[in-house]
């Protein structure tokens, strides 16, 4: 039954993900009382929104939630694993468990908006005031299809990344998987794995190292302190705010994904940028060469920013393999009949855009994104958390969590300090 009471709290919180309840476990740490409202069930991305096979990209060690460690509280025995969905709600859940929020789950927030009190919160069971705001609902409200989308055939099924879950989900035949990001890649190598016939319209997403010089590339990178580098403070603060994710694959233990090597050992059939369709006919930009080449200068940067840090500390360690292209385009089709090529289906993995319109403040810019400095907005009371590169790269990782949410947690105690005076 709907409860339509109006109720005050201190703090609300939306989002009933690792972000929001890691503030209100800082929050509940330092006295503050927060309530988290979440429209489904906790982590429900992690829960539902994942396909079968997947599992982290970045190494367990990574997962430092406030207070709950993966090797170190949870008491994980494998931090240089990367664990699988079931896995990764195993930890979320112990997070829960111990941290003991005021959750409450299956509750809709349908609009945000200051008033005398701070803030008015109208949600499915009733209404609530409070003093401030902590947005956590992440980026991946609207899965993003392309307005052609509508003019491929009936006959090829269309299917976003958010609903896949396995291979046997779409036709017999093959499938044109949209996207290079670490969902597209993936996706791809799970298509290869069932002996499907996969083609690849590539973007222009960047790649990493994963084994490099005896080490995992991040281990390495987090040691020379990249992961410390904060947005303010980052060479090309543009380029880290919209770049695509390196792609890259914690499956088997760990492994690189080399496009080029995919489609020499596998027959990946390879494209450029999707530019579009209509009927069974799709179109690329003939952009194959490029993406290839700059998602490789990428690799190549990461391994020479390696080498820099080694030869810089005296460290020993193995010496590098050569990097070599086992494949190039010769000619770039941009061209292709789907039913005439024997693809059934397409799977868009291409990400999403968030949906803020039910947050009614003075907090976004033209194109609707939030501005904040470190997840602070210029709306007093008004916060958000959980996205990338809130201040550093970790800031939409586990790996940033906790930093992120004990500086929110501060701002927002100093403020009900001021507030109560």
């Amino acid at each position: 039954m709907k409860d339509t009471r109006e109720q005050h709290i201190p703090v609300v919180i939306v989002g009933g993900g690792q972000a929001g309840l890691s503030v209100a476990y800082c929050l509940k740490q330092k006295g503050v009382e927060s309530i988290v409202f979440e429209r489904h069930h906790r982590f429900h991305s992690w829960r539902v929104n994942r396909w079968d096979s997947f599992c982290l990209v970045t190494p367990n060690w990574q997962c430092r939630l406030p207070d709950f460690h993966y090797d170190r509280e949870y008491g994980g025995t494998d931090p240089d694993g990367f664990m699988l969905r079931g896995e990764i709600t195993d930890y979320l859940d112990a997070f829960c468990a111990m941290s003991q929020p005021d959750l409450r789950e299956g509750v809709e927030v349908t609009r945000v908006a200051p008033s005398a009190e701070g803030f008015t919160v109208e949600t499915s069971i009733g209404k609530w005031t409070c003093d401030q705001v902590v947005i956590a609902t992440g980026g991946y409200d609207t899965p993003i299809e392309p307005p052609y989308a509508k003019n491929l055939s009936p006959e090829i099924v269309q299917m976003h990344s958010v609903d896949y879950r396995r291979p046997e989900q779409l036709p017999e035949g093959g499938v044109l998987i949209v996207g290079t990001g670490q969902s597209g890649v993936q996706l791809m190598e799970d298509f290869v794995r069932a002996g499907r016939p996969v083609s690849l319209a590539v973007g222009p997403a960047p790649r990493s190292p994963r084994k490099y010089r005896g080490r995992d590339a991040t281990d390495w990178l987090y040691d020379a302190g990249h992961y410390d580098i904060t947005i303010d403070t980052h060479p090309d603060p543009v380029k880290a705010l919209t770049q695509t994710n390196h792609y890259m694959s914690g499956r088997d233990g760990g492994k690189e994904i080399d496009l080029r090597q995919f489609h020499v050992d596998h027959g990946v059939e390879l494209y450029g940028s999707l530019a579009d369709m209509a009927g069974t006919e799709v179109r690329f930009l003939p952009d194959l060469a490029k993406n290839l080449d700059d998602a490789d200068r990428s690799y190549v940067g990461i391994r020479t920013q390696i080498d820099a840090f080694i030869a810089r500390e005296g460290i020993d360690a193995p010496a590098p393999p050569p990097f070599v292209k086992v494949w190039e385009p010769e000619q770039e089709r941009t061209d292709l009949n789907l039913a005439e090529a024997g693809i059934t289906s397409v799977l868009w993995a291409i990400g999403f855009r968030p949906d803020y319109s039910w947050i009614e403040a003075d907090a976004f810019d033209a194109r609707g994104k939030p501005v904040f400095d470190r997840g602070v907005t210029d709306h007093p009371g008004l916060y958000f958390i959980g996205l990338g590169w809130l201040n550093t790269w970790g800031s939409g990782r586990f790996l940033g969590i906790e930093e992120d949410s004990r500086h929110l947690a501060d701002q927002i105690v100093e403020r009900q300090r001021v507030l109560q005076i």
